[in-house]
């Protein structure tokens, strides 16, 4: 860098900006001065954590910060602490954990984010950082939960299986959430036919998922007699696994990359690749050595309904009233908001209510409700307040953490509603041709 003692010409003009006391930097470590991750793992990358200036626009759109009003718990707070140990001036140690735990990986910050920062990638990769900081026990349950049982459907049908037993000793947070497992001795069909006279349109293959499935078939079922009724084919490949968003938002972005890589062996072939759960969409649809997947609702009103398909009335003359919850992958990620709500709206007789605050998180976030129980049950009473006043009794719902933060937290409030994936909703307004 040129000082003025360097110029040639004493009337020589510098580019603005250069001439600048010796060590003085914009950003970046001083130096001399070693970064303080821990050599060997993911880090956020040094351009990433640059393109954030720290303009504070995201601040108000933070669900953690509007609870706390603390700037640590804001992304301009986290990525400052990132900053320092990628600078040298911190480690990341206990306390860092904590900031980077708090978050929901939301990512409302993005959306609002005039330079771009790619903060949901930015916090994956710190969550790597903090996993060699957690206690054996804390790290030996997470290995076990992310890396042994969720890709593994046998051992996910044995943790379905002895549920009802173990139910009265799991923490009550646990219990408050979860919901009843699907059927143990049934499985999906493998291929599903269009019905007669009913032209095929093409062959979908259709991600069952692993939360998805075990807990919610339902919906599964649901997504393949409106998706045949609509004149696609539809498989259920057996050999597909989790689709890795679980492990990847806690720390393990490697394993989820190998599920997403997995997952596009497994559906090669197919047309389009259908997902019925807007976290698994939006994290294979970021992964490019995974499937190219359409999110269910986007894909039928992207594609275009079947010519004979039409539906019949849900609530029979009365007005059917249904409050559409947002799942903050589907708005963030998926860019998907207009399309569900235009197919609902095809139902005779039904209303799509707004929420109040619909683009906030719910607190489901992935783990967070079990992880982060006082700052996700705080999240999860605003949003069942907010859908109470709606005056609705039946809520869309298409990610199936938020479907089971919003029916504890309807329930807690002693409201009686009923919280559904859209999906299911066409399924029973569905008259097949």
């Amino acid at each position: 860098m040129l000082t003025p003692h360097d110029r040639q010409d004493p009337g020589e003009q510098l580019p603005l900006g250069t001439d600048m006391p010796t060590g003085t930097r914009f950003i970046g470590r001083a130096d001399g001065v070693s970064s303080g991750w821990h050599p060997g793992l993911e880090a956020p990358a040094d351009a990433d954590l640059d393109s954030c200036v720290a303009c504070g626009l995201c601040l108000p759109h933070c669900p953690t910060y509007r609870l706390s009003g603390e700037e640590t718990m804001s992304p301009r707070g986290r990525i400052a602490a990132m900053r320092a140990v990628s600078d040298g001036t911190a480690t990341p140690d206990e306390r860092f954990a904590d900031l980077m735990d708090q978050c929901l990986a939301c990512r409302a910050c993005e959306d609002v984010c005039p330079s771009h920062v790619p903060f949901g990638r930015m916090m994956e990769a710190a969550r790597v950082q903090i996993e060699p900081q957690r206690p054996a026990a804390a790290r030996t349950v997470r290995r076990l939960g992310l890396q042994t049982l969720l890709p593994r459907k046998k051992l996910l049908w044995m943790a379905a299986a002895v549920q009802p037993f173990m139910r009265p000793f799991l923490p009550a947070r646990i219990r408050a959430i979860t919901p009843r497992p699907s059927p143990l001795f049934s499985r999906l069909p493998l291929m599903t036919e269009p019905p007669a006279g009913v032209t095929v349109r093409g062959t979908v293959a259709v991600l069952s998922g692993c939360v998805q499935d075990r807990w919610f078939r339902s919906v599964n079922l649901a997504t393949i007699r409106v998706l045949a009724a609509n004149g696609w084919r539809v498989s259920v490949p057996r050999k597909q696994s989790c689709c890795g968003a679980l492990p990847a938002h806690n720390g393990r972005p490697d394993l989820g990359r190998t599920l997403a890589e997995h997952n596009a062996e497994v559906f090669a072939g197919s047309d389009h690749v259908i997902v019925n759960a807007a976290g698994c969409a939006a994290h294979l649809s970021e992964h490019p050595g995974g499937p190219a997947v359409r999110e269910v609702m986007a894909f039928l009103q992207d594609e275009g309904l079947h010519e004979g398909v039409t539906f019949t009335a849900l609530g029979g003359d009365a007005p059917f009233r249904v409050a559409y919850h947002d799942a903050c992958h589907a708005l963030r990620v998926l860019k998907i908001h207009d399309e569900p709500r235009a197919l609902l709206r095809r139902i005779p007789g039904l209303e799509v209510v707004a929420i109040r605050d619909g683009d906030r998180c719910c607190g489901a976030a992935g783990l967070y409700n079990i992880t982060q129980p006082e700052l996700s049950g705080s999240l999860r009473r605003q949003k069942a307040e907010a859908v109470r006043d709606t005056g609705a009794t039946t809520i869309a719902s298409a990610n199936p953490g938020c479907t089971m933060q919003l029916i504890a937290g309807l329930r807690d409030l002693g409201v009686r509603a009923t919280v559904v994936h859209p999906i299911e909703l066409l399924d029973r307004a569905l008259v097949v041709p």
